[in-house]
């Protein structure tokens, strides 16, 4: 084999390996994931902590949901997708938001992270390698959990801007 044939292939060969190391890298542990939610949850009890009484209620306009129903909707969504496509088990916490104050609220938050956090720990690697349907989309129970990482974060940094608008500032973020 000429030295540009064998230079070529050694460089595709080492590309590959490359690319295959990184989509392993790319696979969270189940350690990672529930130190990574851990922080999650902290995060969204400090962002709820650092708005005061009179911006609970707060929208950015009439068609939003308010500051403390963008929270509730964080741990309801928790709840419910970790007892539908996570194998939550059947202690799933509620909250009816109306007759909620701030303290409640945070409970309920603190236990749908817990709840979520439990339904991760009980799956089996094969549970959560396993394909399901899951809105439209075959998807792993590990995509799932990816899920519930974006949703609270999509809606944690709604949360946030709420609090900018009420001249609050949030929390530092902290991404470990």
């Amino acid at each position: 084999m000429n030295k540009s044939i064998r230079s070529t292939f050694v460089a595709l060969f080492s590309a590959t390996l490359m690319l295959f190391g990184a989509m392993a890298q790319a696979q969270t542990t189940k350690e990672e994931f529930l130190s990574k939610w851990e922080n999650s949850k902290k995060f969204t009890l400090d962002v709820l902590a650092k708005m005061p009484d009179s911006g609970m209620d707060y929208k950015t306009d009439p068609g939003a949901m308010s500051f403390k129903e963008q929270i509730h909707h964080i741990g309801t969504a928790i709840v419910g997708i970790s007892k539908g496509f996570l194998k939550g088990g059947d202690n799933a916490p509620s909250l009816d938001l109306a007759a909620a104050d701030r303290a409640v609220l945070a409970a309920f938050i603190a236990e749908a992270y817990d709840y979520g956090a439990a339904s991760v720990k009980a799956l089996s690697d094969a549970d959560a390698a396993e394909k399901i349907e899951v809105f439209g989309n075959t998807v792993s129970r590990r995509q799932v959990q990816a899920l519930l990482i974006d949703h609270s974060t999509h809606h944690r940094g709604s949360a946030i801007a709420y609090l900018r608008a009420n001249g609050v500032e949030p929390p530092a973020f902290v991404g470990f």
